[in-house]
């Protein structure tokens, strides 16, 4: 099994490009998806992180924007808030592998792959990647955006070039769709043929 670690900074196109190896038959463990499920009503991190900080639950769930609010441009809550998320990804994740132990490749998107120091952990990494004006533009139509925010993640995340200086292939999203799919199929070819 070859174990593919998906990434990109945020406004690349990742989750696209997820979904475009979800339709080619890929196993696809989706970290940002787990955590979602984590925050949700009764999930497992909704009581150790209201613990740690008081106020940002709303029936039951985390709200996302009061934790957003709370953590972004906060460098010791940042952490306090991945040391109590990010074993229970790592847990979901060993499920995932159980789950998927007789497939040719998986991949695992995980958004913070260098940030987190886990690239060592797969055996291609597969960066997604846009010209800064597209990926700007693209960020601040998210609703609840700003461009202070925009810096703000930016500032936490692995410079683009760097992540591309790293990784075994780049999937370039500032292009057509079927121009990504074409880039897709390219990099599942090359991984098979690695098999």
């Amino acid at each position: 099994m070859i174990v593919v670690g998906l990434t990109g900074s945020i406004g690349m196109g990742k989750s696209t490009v997820a979904q475009m190896f979800v339709a080619e038959g890929v196993a696809v463990f989706d970290s940002d998806q787990a955590v979602h499920e984590l925050y949700s009503r009764d999930g497992a991190a909704v009581a150790p992180v209201e613990s740690a900080f008081p106020g940002v639950t709303r029936d039951g769930a985390i709200d996302r924007a009061e934790l957003s609010r709370r953590v972004v441009g906060n460098e010791a809550a940042m952490k306090q808030l991945e040391r109590i998320v990010h074993p229970m990804v790592r847990e979901a994740q060993q499920r995932f592998f159980r789950a998927h132990g007789g497939e040719p490749v998986v991949l695992l998107d995980i958004p913070l792959l260098f940030e987190t120091g886990r690239g060592g952990e797969v055996d291609r990494i597969v960066v997604v990647s846009a010209p800064p004006e597209v990926q700007r533009a693209r960020v601040l139509a998210r609703p609840g955006m700003s461009a202070e925010k925009f810096g703000a993640i930016l500032a936490r995340q692995t410079p683009d070039a760097e992540k591309r200086a790293h990784a075994d292939f780049v999937i370039d999203t500032g292009v057509s769709l079927e121009q990504t799919r074409t880039q897709v199929r390219a990099v599942l070819d090359a991984l098979r043929e690695q098999d």
